[in-house]
């Protein structure tokens, strides 16, 4: 007998791992390539959309804590993004691709596992599984969860940046830097003058939409907020967004610029960037013509455009039990972004716990709640004791986790004290974990 993993995204890959190098045969269940998603372009497991980024590596942050938490619990993702890793300053990027395919190839390879290329329109009635199947669910499966009326299904809008050819960027215009010189010279910095942004701000404002049916405008995750979006709030709000030029300073004049577009490399090759925090709903003719009136922009090629599509998520707090089980249907846990976890990091680690949880399972075991001082258990915990008549997705920050017995004034040496507490409770918590699968056997 073997688990169903549904889901070949990160949650269901991470989940499907964790299950198989605990010894336990696990039947991974992936629709692409022959059903497609609104936004993934390959059928590779684990492919990234919206950016190539998994956020701050430090532990003086909240997401740099999580993947650490993660590579010592032995994840695959991070294993494989720590080793496709690309220049991002104090960030965590991949090379989307390499990554990818990585995963994908340690999966097949694994003698313990049978991938089904199908589409699975069903939650299965029996057998121990971990339904993952992502923001992007399939309106097959979509309607199976709206048919719960516990799960409640909820959505929210998600929109990815563009991908540009850097060998069409005018490197003449702009900069090589990272921010305040941490990092090193990882990003491209466009920068602006101030009638060149304004001149910008009104081509973007004024720019005709591509849209989803049924489109509802107040329905995005805020992390995830379109350019267009945010610029509608207020001619400046770019400049405290992602066009602030703080931390930055142009070399070939020692100022620091009015307004500043950041491009980060996608692949190792150096072939294509991405506009940071460019996330986009503009037709395809209307972003080709807004975004080349950035001056190094003026002759860009797009390797990808900018989308938005809908991302679907169950209400968590009132469908799950708190070990990610489904309230009525216990043999099936759930994971990754549609149970409100939002971000590619946060994702991985509600698979990785679904994928521990249905090992123990598998064992005849208790499932387990993981500490709660941790960054995985504070995240967890959010999902399962959120409000359920106002639950909205959610990323991991430093809000989330239990306060220290301590007050500590400094921000930094209180991350910092927050992350030591954290992972000496994650170290305990994976003894105690290999002690239970070892005496099962």
């Amino acid at each position: 007998m073997s688990v169903k993993v549904i889901g070949a995204g990160l949650a269901g890959t991470e989940a499907a791992w964790q299950l198989l190098t605990r010894g336990i045969p696990v039947e991974l269940w992936e629709m692409r390539p022959g059903v497609k998603s609104p936004a993934h372009h390959t059928g590779d497991f684990a492919e990234l959309v919206c950016s190539n980024s998994l956020k701050a590596d430090g532990l003086t942050s909240a997401a740099g804590l999580l993947k650490e938490e993660a590579r010592r619990l032995g994840s695959l993702i991070m294993a494989c993004a720590d080793a496709a890793r690309i220049p991002a300053g104090q960030a965590l990027a991949v090379d989307r691709n390499e990554f990818s395919a990585m995963v994908t190839k340690k999966l097949e390879e694994h003698p313990l596992i049978r991938v089904r290329r199908e589409e699975a329109g069903a939650i299965p009635e029996s057998g121990i599984t971990v339904l993952a199947t992502g923001p992007l669910t399939s309106p097959r499966m979509t309607e199976a969860l709206r048919e719960s009326r516990e799960v409640g299904e909820l959505f929210f809008y998600d929109a990815a940046a563009p991908l540009l050819y850097i060998d069409s960027i005018d490197q003449s215009k702009g900069f090589w830097a990272s921010r305040y010189d941490k990092g090193g010279g990882d990003y491209f910095n466009c920068p602006m003058t101030k009638e060149e942004y304004d001149g910008f701000y009104e081509a973007l404002i004024d720019a005709r939409l591509t849209l989803p049916e049924d489109f509802e405008e107040d329905r995005y995750f805020e992390a995830c907020v379109p350019v267009e979006v945010l610029a509608k709030r207020g001619p400046k709000t770019l400049l405290f967004g992602p066009m602030k030029p703080v931390g930055l300073e142009d070399p070939r004049d020692g100022r620091r610029p009015y307004a500043v577009v950041q491009l980060r490399r996608d692949d190792k090759a150096m072939a294509l960037v991405n506009m940071v925090g460019f996330q986009t709903r503009l037709a395809r003719p209307e972003q080709e013509r807004v975004f080349r009136a950035i001056p190094a922009l003026a002759k860009a090629k797009f390797a990808r455009y900018g989308m938005v599509h809908r991302n679907t998520y169950i209400n968590s707090p009132a469908a799950l039990l708190p070990d990610g089980r489904l309230r009525r249907a216990e043999h099936v846990f759930v994971a990754g972004q549609m149970t409100g976890v939002e971000g590619y990091i946060e994702s991985t680690v509600s698979g990785l716990a679904a994928g521990i949880n249905a090992a123990l399972a598998y064992k005849g075991t208790r499932a387990k709640v993981f500490p709660r001082v941790s960054a995985i258990g504070s995240l967890l915990s959010y999902i399962i004791e959120a409000d359920p008549e106002n639950f909205q997705p959610m990323s991991i920050n430093f809000a989330l986790f239990p306060p220290l017995d301590d007050k500590i004034k400094d921000k930094k040496e209180k991350n910092r004290e927050i992350a030591r507490r954290a992972l000496l409770a994650i170290d305990a918590f994976k003894i105690e974990l290999d002690k239970e699968f070892n005496a099962t056997g």
